[in-house]
């Protein structure tokens, strides 16, 4: 096989890069993540309801969040919608230290350059009343009003890339920002106004799309505080002040927290995209989720003409172990396939390259769980549940836990949850599962 095509299946493998919409590698994993279907689940609530809808999405990371979303964008767009859909953490927003003010700004910001037929004077008005403040936190000492109105707009750009991109000035702009949050709102509104106003005649729904907002990271504040809620509970009113449906993405963990009846009080039901089921909560491999998984590896590869086994992996048990230990998690699978390519200087995929590549992927999640956990996580794969606490939430959001979804025999849709399988063969978990076994001998 020639390098040419080992080059293009690594690279068709991105990890990080979600698939646009109509991509043929795109493959419809519904039935295998309890019939979850984002153009029903959320588009025909944007499509139907003749107020604004807030909604809010959520999910593990790399779940492939993004790939459904740009999805919806594509169906809403064909069914008369502008959409204005943003990765909030490309450009202005670093989620290790992010607050509100920092998702309002990146708001303002793509709506104001994607809708170009919008007056944004209302935008640029408050942000020339603010200028004086703001011109000396790196931004130019040029008259705000000396600049044209592109200028203007790429210095409000500026503002927000700064937040971001400069740690030493987010503060400074955040206390400057603060206390204008609800002008700011207001002029946005008044921006999106005009925009309705001025939609193409097949156009009836303007929608902002703010994704990657789950990768925010949990910060503890005063009281039992978090940031979380702060962003999404204490300022859900200026979330859903937008005049336009607004769909945010929400770390997997405040779903699972004690606040999660406040998120749902506020904004409806959260929409998750789960895990696709490679195992029943029994442990049996579940066909029809590895089928998928493997169905996703051929669309990548998009040879037709080259057979899976052994072409591309030199043996069946190989690729199964690979579609096993991803977890049905879609950014680990890339992961682990780039990496064993990694361990390979032509094809096909060796099995020892796949555990190799198994085995560096295990001893990041080594690092990754802190000695405490370990006893957590035990009893995660011996219940197959979660318990409404912090030290749990953590371990969701850092994928040690995975969130699936199945139908039981009177068509009920039942979570459950299980422990990444790369962890399980670690020693220290299997110590854990070994003393609560004991434990529950003993209790008996």
């Amino acid at each position: 096989m020639s390098q040419d095509l080992l080059t293009q299946i690594y690279n068709s493998f991105d990890p990080f890069e979600p698939l646009p919409a109509g991509d043929p590698a795109y493959v419809d994993c519904a039935e295998v993540r309890g019939d979850t279907n984002i153009l029903v689940d959320l588009g025909n609530k944007l499509l139907r309801s003749q107020r604004m809808v807030c909604q809010l999405y959520t999910g593990h990371r790399g779940g492939g969040k993004s790939t459904e979303l740009l999805r919806l964008k594509d169906h809403l767009e064909k069914n008369g919608c502008v959409v204005v859909y943003f990765a909030a953490d490309e450009d202005d927003i670093d989620p290790e230290d992010a607050e509100y003010t920092d998702i309002l700004l990146s708001c303002t910001r793509h709506l104001l350059e994607g809708l170009k037929d919008a007056d944004p004077k209302p935008i640029l008005g408050w942000l020339g009343d603010r200028w004086n403040d703001l011109k000396d936190l790196a931004l130019t000492e040029i008259s705000f009003d000396n600049l044209s109105i592109e200028a203007q707009i790429t210095q409000f750009a500026k503002l927000t890339a700064s937040i971001r991109a400069i740690p030493s000035e987010r503060q400074k702009i955040r206390d400057k920002v603060n206390p204008h949050t609800i002008t700011l709102l207001n002029a946005l509104n008044e921006f999106i106004e005009d925009a309705k106003q001025k939609l193409p005649k097949d156009k009836t729904h303007l929608v902002a799309i703010a994704d990657n907002l789950d990768r925010i990271s949990l910060i503890q504040k005063e009281h039992g505080h978090t940031n979380y809620d702060e962003i999404f509970l204490d300022r859900a009113q200026q979330l859903q002040g937008l005049n336009c449906h607004v769909i945010y993405t929400i770390p997997i963990s405040m779903v699972y927290s004690s606040r999660a009846s406040d998120l749902r009080d506020i904004y409806g039901d959260p929409q998750i995209l789960p895990m696709v089921m490679v195992q029943t909560p029994e442990g049996e491999t579940d066909e029809v989720g590895t089928a998928k998984i493997i169905e996703i590896i051929t669309k990548r590869i998009q040879r037709p003409e080259i057979s899976l086994v052994p072409d591309i992996f030199a043996s069946k048990e190989g690729l199964q172990r690979l579609c096993l230990m991803s977890g049905g998690h879609v950014r680990n699978l890339m992961l682990l396939v780039r990496s064993a390519i990694d361990y390979i200087d032509a094809l096909p995929i060796t099995d020892r390259a796949i555990q190799r590549s198994i085995t560096q992927a295990r001893d990041t999640f080594r690092r990754t769980v802190e000695q405490e956990e370990w006893q957590l996580l035990a009893k995660v794969s011996h219940d197959k549940q979660i318990d409404n606490a912090e030290d749990y939430r953590k371990l969701l959001f850092n994928r040690c836990v995975l969130h699936y979804v199945y139908f039981d025999d009177d068509g009920e849709l039942q979570p459950w949850y299980d422990v990444h399988p790369l962890i399980k063969s670690i020693q220290q978990f299997k110590d854990a599962v070994e003393n609560l076994r004991q434990d529950k001998t003993e209790q008996q």
